[in-house]
């Protein structure tokens, strides 16, 4: 299992719909935690999962060839990105 920096450098959507939830809600968490406990530890864990679940892209599971969508949920959500940038 080889680690591919050249791969980790482009953009692609990796992470799926269900995985970028969890993601939202586990930083979420953590950042209210590292509040009340003042653990700077959490809160960059925290801050890195809310920004990986709001892009969608993981840049660890780029360099290690890892994708969580389907095919058909990976066009449809560049499809749908596409639609609202020519309407938006």
């Amino acid at each position: 299992m080889n680690f591919d920096f050249k791969r980790m450098i482009k953009f692609e959507h990796n992470v799926c719909e269900k995985e970028k939830k969890y993601r939202m809600y586990a930083g979420a968490a953590l950042i209210v935690i590292s509040i009340f406990t003042a653990s700077i530890i959490l809160l960059v864990v925290g801050l890195i999962l809310v920004g990986t679940g709001f892009s969608g892209w993981c840049p660890v599971y780029s360099g290690l060839n890892k994708n969580t969508c389907t095919e058909a949920a990976a066009a449809a959500e560049e499809a749908g990105s596409e639609d609202n940038a020519a309407n938006g």
